[in-house]
Parts: structure tokens; sequence; C-alpha cells
């Protein structure tokens, strides 16, 4: 197994990430390894919990399909091989809602319109990050991978990246393909160009 050492994975939330590649690391190690580095819950402004958490949902209202919590959201990050910068958040978030199969055009615009808008300007996403958004939930139902939502992670804490991601049916070489694409459109972006590390 790799080691976990702080600084092999990064030694900020800026550079934090594991590789798609990683296939050896357990989950629970590499979750481990970046809450070293992430906010906690109780951190996370309440706009953006309101939107991404199931704890905030009405019964009988489900707003955004994918909503997550805090650490099964951090599992996915791991899983699709992102980081912790804007443009990660958006694959992450796109990919997992677009995972259930139940996104339309009204929720996919509405959530566009509340992170480019209505979140705080660090969790604010850019233009380029909802063309990254837009991607990945195209991307999340392309793949039929389960809906990553449902998943109960716990389960695979002590299993390694590359079995946890088959037994979910992600398909890395899928990733890889629009991580290429993506490293291309944006060169200069150290969280764009570290995808295919």
């Amino acid at each position: 197994m790799t080691p976990l050492n702080g600084s092999k994975w990064g030694r900020s939330y800026k550079t934090w990430h594991i590789p798609l590649s990683e296939q050896q690391i357990h989950l629970g190690d590499a979750l481990a390894d970046m809450h070293n580095l992430s906010h906690e819950q109780s951190a996370i402004p309440l706009i953006v919990q309101l939107v991404e958490n199931p704890r905030f949902r009405l019964p009988g209202l489900e707003l955004f399909h994918g909503a997550v919590d805090l650490t099964d959201h951090d599992c996915i990050h791991i899983l699709l091989g992102r980081g912790m910068m804007p443009k990660d958040e958006a694959f992450v978030i796109g990919f997992t809602m677009g995972s259930t199969g139940k996104v339309g055009c009204f929720e996919k615009k509405l959530y566009q319109l509340i992170s480019r808008h209505i979140y705080p300007d660090v969790y604010r996403f850019k233009r380029d990050d909802l063309e990254i958004f837009k991607d990945a939930l195209h991307l999340g139902i392309l793949c039929h991978c389960k809906a990553l939502d449902r998943v109960d992670y716990k389960k695979y804490m002590d299993q390694p990246l590359g079995k946890v991601r088959k037994k979910l049916g992600l398909d890395p070489s899928l990733l890889k393909a629009y991580y290429a694409q993506e490293k291309k459109r944006y060169p200069t972006l150290r969280e764009c160009r570290r995808l295919l590390n």
C-alpha cells in the first residue's frame, strides 16, 4: 500500500490530490489523509449545506438529486481522482448528480444559477467551473455507474480504490478520456494538469 505522509498527496487543500491511477490505497486511508486538510461540515456555509446536504431535505421533496453528506462527498472526490479545488468540486457535484439519472433541465439550470450567483464567493462557481459541472453531469449519466448518492461508503473503507471503483461501476478509461480533454482545455490550471498523473 502507498504510504500516506501528508506530503505525497499534498501539503494544502490546493495541492491535495490522489490521482485516478492510484489503485491500491484503501478508501479509509485516503479519506483520513484528505480530512487532514479539508473543512469540517460546520465550516461549510449554510446555503451550501441547504443545497447539497441531504440532511436538509424536506420530506417528500428532493430539490437536487445527488445530495450527499460531506464524508460521502469526500469519498466521491477520491474515487473520481479529483482534488479540492473549484473545478474538482464542480466535477464531483455534476458527476454525482448525473449518476442518479434523474436530473432534468430545470434542476440543472437552477443548480447553475445558485452556484454561480447565490453561493458565497469562495464557493461560487465561475463560468468555466459551470462548463465542467455540465460535462460531469453528462458523464455521470453516460457512465452507467451506481447512483453515487445511494452508496454506503462505510462498507468500502478497508478496500483499495481500484476495487471500490470496479464495484461501483466507475470506468477509469471514460474518466481519463474526459480528463485529457479538460487538461487540454485548461492547460495552465494545476487542478486540470494533474488529473492524468
